[in-house]
């Protein structure tokens, strides 16, 4: 009795059968109408069944090497510029059965040969379980697409969350600071600025974009009576005031995300000083991290330039004059020079002039 295919799946694959010889392929047609393969497309010529490849994208090809025009080494080569063999498996159909040409062909890519005439069950078996290997490939594949997809899915989820969460916490802070809440997301936007014009991983650029507006998430456990003083803050007061840096990395340590731990390292650090006279570390030059000098130069030249309660704004001009008279000091040269470049190039406001 003839071997039916495993399943539907299988026995409706596409087949393309090549070979010259006319007889031998109405022989190939029969043995595998027989074992119940529905789905056959044959050539004589090897041209002709490459041509098709494209169109009919066969599940498996059974070959034979010694034909005119185009031979079956050629369309191996050809085939396997373009195609793996775990994808489209090859048989080579050969009375040759030569080692010179069962390692060409191998090394061409077939997958396994089957010898002229050949035995039905045999060449039946064969493509049948060539067949089922490759489908049990497929769903294995689709496996893996649908767990990538639902990973990315779940990713994207997890940043969105992360994204609302840093945000909301930017919010929370800056009430407690600035009336219009606006601050932490100009120092924000103007840090990722900065950290473009000096060259910085674009990735880390939008980063800081996210979590410079935390720089000063500590303040939610300074008082109102100091945050809101309208005159100069005792020494008392301004030791108080200082803490917040430490309790804003403190806040922000206990979080795991790359993310967060950049904030951290800001939150902390954003008050230390190029000459190594900040607080709290008393780091100096690149012992600051990079985003921390970045928020300082950035978070200094919006305090300056916006209205607070007990003072008006200054212009543009004025505050990149103060910056640069504390550059090498107090701030990064090379940032105080990258806030210069931004506001040649981006500033149209009437205050860059003196």
């Amino acid at each position: 009795m003839p071997l039916e295919p495993v399943d539907k799946t299988v026995a409706t694959s596409p087949l393309m059968l090549i070979d010259d010889n006319i007889d031998n392929l109405a022989l190939l047609e029969s043995i595998l109408q027989w074992g119940g393969f529905e789905n056959l497309r044959s050539f004589t010529k090897a041209q002709d069944a490459l041509k098709a490849l494209s169109e009919l994208n066969p599940h498996l090809i059974i070959l034979d090497l010694k034909m005119p025009g185009m031979n079956g080494f050629e369309f191996l080569n050809v085939v396997r510029e373009t195609r793996s063999s775990a994808s489209l498996p090859i048989l080579v159909f050969t009375a040759d059965m030569t080692t010179e040409t069962r390692i060409k062909a191998l090394e061409l890519g077939a997958s396994d040969f089957l010898t002229k005439p050949g035995d039905a069950i045999e060449i039946q078996l064969r493509i049948r379980n060539f067949l089922q290997i490759r489908a049990l490939q497929g769903e294995l594949q689709n496996q893996n697409d649908l767990l990538e997809s639902r990973i990315l899915e779940r990713t994207e989820l997890l940043a969105i969350s992360q994204t609302e969460a840093v945000e909301l916490l930017a919010s929370a802070s800056e009430y407690r600071d600035d009336d219009t809440g606006k601050h932490t997301y100009r120092v924000g936007d103007l840090s990722a600025n900065l950290a473009e014009i000096l060259g910085l991983d674009c990735q880390f650029v939008e980063c800081l974009r996210l979590v410079a507006p935390l720089h000063d998430i500590g303040k939610i456990a300074i008082p109102d009576s100091i945050l809101h003083k309208p005159g100069p803050l005792t020494d008392d007061e301004y030791a108080l005031m200082k803490t917040h840096v430490q309790i804003g990395a403190d806040l922000l340590a206990k979080k795991s995300s790359p993310l967060l731990q950049l904030a951290t390292e800001i939150a902390r650090y954003h008050h230390e000083r190029w000459d190594g006279r900040g607080y709290l570390a008393g780091l100096s030059r690149e012992a600051i991290p990079i985003g921390a000098r970045i928020v300082s130069v950035a978070d200094a030249f919006d305090a300056m330039t916006n209205d607070r309660p007990y003072r008006q704004g200054r212009s543009y001009a004025e505050a990149l004059h103060e910056l640069k008279k504390s550059s090498g000091t107090q701030f990064d040269p090379a940032i105080v020079e990258a806030m210069e470049q931004h506001l040649l190039y981006h500033a149209t406001d009437q205050r860059l002039a003196a």
